[in-house]
């Protein structure tokens, strides 16, 4: 089963409450702060995140286990730890992104 959790979208504009992940070097906002569950990505120049990730707007769902979705799919981003909440892959399948999130605990970088 999944739910989901967001959309993700690529700016280029600074947007309020934006947190840095050094790991990938991008400003992300908290999606549940927006009416729409919208997270903006700011990429830093440096950035590692693969272009068909950074240049594609993604869904996200929250999974209780990130192996089941990783059949019959390409993956973009391996599995990878942020902050010590939350786990996630990126992949493409049926020709978009998509990234299933495991959440580890409750919560978003310092809250």
């Amino acid at each position: 089963m999944f739910e989901f959790d967001h959309v993700g979208i690529t700016t280029t504009v600074p947007q309020p409450q934006e947190d840095w992940v050094e790991a990938s070097r991008i400003w992300v906002t908290n999606p549940r702060h927006h009416p729409e569950h919208m997270e903006f990505l700011r990429y830093a120049p440096d950035s590692t995140v693969p272009a068909a990730v950074r240049d594609n707007p993604h869904v996200a769902y929250r999974v209780a286990a990130l192996e089941p979705h990783l059949k019959d799919v390409e993956i973009l981003i391996p599995p990878f730890v942020v902050g010590d909440f939350l786990q996630v892959v990126f992949v493409r399948k049926h020709g978009m992104v998509f990234e299933y999130m495991r959440y580890l605990k409750d919560g978003w970088f310092g809250n």
